[in-house]
């Protein structure tokens, strides 16, 4: 198996190198530096030059409206615009539940939903998680029950990631209750600002508001809302859960947040010397730098075998459990390199609105959020307990 670049690869990387130099907005890649959040207008303007470019979904076919790049074009563009200090696409649209749509369901709803997920004029967030059902996703309680052309949706969703901002929900629920719990449950698109719907803040150990509980109270949704077959949703699913594990991985991401790491480094002194200098610290980032590294060949062997099957398989259980415990062990350090200055953390430093004097250095106001904001990555998207038995099973056959 061959993991080099070819010369077309290599070509398509100096293409996206040279877009981002032009068009990459300079304010929001001083957030990057900064650990500043990237809000809603950032993600809108963003996605709106990648939408103009043709490379705002960039799995997508090009009869649905993508750029039809392969998993290797794919994985240099999200590599190139991280190290350009852009924000993360909305995922839920473009990642999870246009993917869906596009192979599950109709032409309607294909002609409704994907435009907007294209051009950024509607969000979605994922109605998975429930207070008792989060990675046993199959003991799910909120129900769907049938009323002549529409659904009557009662329950409760948890950690629903940026329902606050959405449009839309793709949600699963529970539409027959006398078979085994994989084959009752089915896949809604729910409009957020139906009646009955309530989304209720929880503000994270980081200071931030991306999380929410989301209630349901006779939330009527209209029966052409339903994506592919009734009960037949927990397959739908699985195919968007292998999408999102392998984003998590986050690559790119990690990359540049690495080299921020080693920057800071190089500036950070301890005992006279720089910690790029110190022994010890210069082992941890070894260490480090060697896990990603390994992630990064992991990650190319999975593109190479989805360019191939068309799917990731089971090695993207493999990236989500080491990706996030990447992506942990940078914040950990990034933490430890900036020291005393992580611990004054002030949470409305990282907001746009803010004016106050910094604590310490610019790029250290975001080391304690970065560092608790990662603790998470270990759980979403399927905790990594669930994944290696994924592993055990599928790869290993135990």
């Amino acid at each position: 198996m061959e993991l080099l670049y070819d010369s077309e690869q290599q070509a398509f990387r100096e293409e996206v190198r040279a877009f981002m130099k032009e068009m990459a907005p300079v304010d929001i890649a001083a957030k990057a530096h900064t650990g500043q959040r990237y809000d809603k207008e950032d993600m809108k303007r963003w996605h709106g030059i990648l939408y103009e470019q043709g490379w705002v979904a960039p799995k997508w076919s090009k009869e649905n409206g993508g750029a039809g790049l392969d998993p290797i074009q794919v994985h240099i563009l999200d590599e190139e615009a991280f190290a350009a200090g852009m924000p993360r696409l909305q995922a839920f649209g473009l990642s999870m539940v246009g993917p869906v749509i596009i192979h599950f369901g109709d032409d309607e709803q294909k002609s409704r939903y994907l435009p907007k997920i294209l051009s950024g004029e509607e969000f979605w967030c994922q109605g998975f998680s429930e207070p008792g059902s989060g990675s046993d996703l199959a003991s799910l309680k909120t129900r769907a029950d049938r009323d002549g052309d529409k659904y009557i949706v009662n329950g409760q969703k948890t950690w629903t990631t940026q329902a606050h901002i959405a449009d839309w929900m793709f949600c699963l629920v529970r539409t027959d209750w006398d078979v085994k719990q994989q084959e009752g449950i089915s896949f809604l698109l729910i409009d957020m600002t139906s009646p009955g719907v309530e989304v209720r803040p929880i503000i994270t150990m980081d200071g931030e508001h991306a999380v929410n509980e989301v209630f349901f109270d006779n939330v009527e949704v209209p029966a052409e809302n339903l994506v592919g077959e009734e009960n037949k949703g927990w397959d739908y699913a699985k195919f968007l859960l292998s999408n999102e594990r392998t984003g998590i991985a986050g690559v790119g991401q990690s990359k540049a947040e690495f080299a921020r790491l080693k920057a800071i480094a190089r500036k950070e002194k301890r005992r006279g010397v720089t910690l790029s200098e110190d022994p010890l610290f210069k082992a941890k980032l070894a260490d480090l730098e060697l896990k990603l590294r390994a992630l990064e060949i992991t990650n190319l062997r999975m593109l190479i075998e989805e360019k191939e099957k068309g799917a990731p398989g089971p090695i993207s259980s493999i990236l989500k459990v080491v990706g996030s415990e990447v992506q942990q062990g940078i914040a950990t350090l990034t933490m430890e390199a900036v020291g005393s200055y992580a611990a004054p953390y002030l949470p409305e430093s990282l907001e746009n609105s803010w004016n106050g004097e910094p604590i310490g250095p610019d790029y250290a106001a975001h080391a304690m959020p970065y560092y608790f904001f990662r603790r998470k990555a270990s759980i979403y998207g399927g905790s990594n307990e669930i994944q290696r038995n994924i592993i055990s099973k599928h790869l290993l056959g135990l």
